[in-house]
């Protein structure tokens, strides 16, 4: 048995669709494991799943929290894109045990190239990247920012992704999509390595466009061939993950999007 992971303690701040699979997975791997939802509608669920559970809402400046952050790392899982909040509580960790932080981000903050896109590459002034910036430039503790593409296994269908009728822009850029079974194993290879203080792309290397992807995707479905807008500018992107794979060694289980 590993003493090291027994002893060390991880705080998922929102166990939604992603944190909630991770801290099952991390707890599977005898991690000790804090996490939190906004309400209290799925404190059982986390309960059952061996989870701390805690209720958090970071638009609440009044809620105590540093139960939940005693911990070695603190993992930031949730939507808010409100930087008052997300200053309120960084003010929040600087004054807690935390002194490593991985920001669950998204490719999002690049804007459209038209060509590759790598951690080197400007970001736009959305308010993702400037919260971003707000960990990045932290000194009270380190900060990893991870920077997933779209999200997509189990229960959440490319297929599904559009209402029936909406026409699908830019059918001949490029996707840029990961599987959740790969953020759950690239975040616990960040933890194990001790990846800090970097900003890391994560992305599959499949980028087919997003007409044959959909298509493809629609038909696994079963739902009527998908609508595309045949007048898009057909701006994209491709996200370079190269950074990632060399420093974690990792392999994506994901490989091949049109065929998984």
């Amino acid at each position: 048995m590993d003493e090291y992971k027994l002893n060390q303690k991880i705080s998922i701040l929102g166990c939604g669709w992603l944190g909630l699979s991770l801290a099952a997975d991390l707890i599977d791997k005898r991690y000790r494991v804090n996490g939190s939802n906004a309400s209290n509608t799925k404190i059982s669920k986390l309960e059952a799943k061996g989870i701390t559970p805690f209720v958090i809402d970071i638009s609440d400046k009044d809620t105590n929290i540093f139960d939940f952050l005693e911990s070695d790392i603190l993992i930031i899982a949730i939507t808010s894109k409100n930087s008052n909040d997300i200053k309120n509580l960084i003010k929040k960790i600087e004054k807690s045990e935390v002194r490593k932080v991985l920001f669950v981000s998204s490719t999002s903050v690049y804007s459209n190239t038209n060509g590759i896109v790598t951690e080197e590459t400007n970001t736009n002034e959305s308010p993702l990247a400037q919260i971003e910036k707000l960990f990045i430039t932290n000194s009270f503790f380190e900060s990893t920012i991870i920077r997933f593409g779209g999200l997509f296994g189990y229960d959440r269908k490319p297929g599904n992704f559009f209402k029936f009728g909406k026409k699908i822009e830019n059918p001949e850029g490029y996707i840029n999509f990961i599987h959740r079974d790969d953020c759950v194993q690239i975040i616990e290879q960040i933890i194990k390595k001790n990846i800090w203080n970097e900003v890391l792309n994560a992305c599959s290397d499949s980028h087919p466009t997003r007409r044959e992807f959909y298509l493809n995707e629609f038909k696994k479905v079963g739902r009527p061939t998908a609508l595309f807008n045949e007048r898009s500018e057909n701006n994209y992107k491709i996200i370079n993950s190269q950074k990632l794979k060399t420093l974690l060694d990792y392999e994506f289980k994901y490989i091949d999007l049109m065929n998984y």
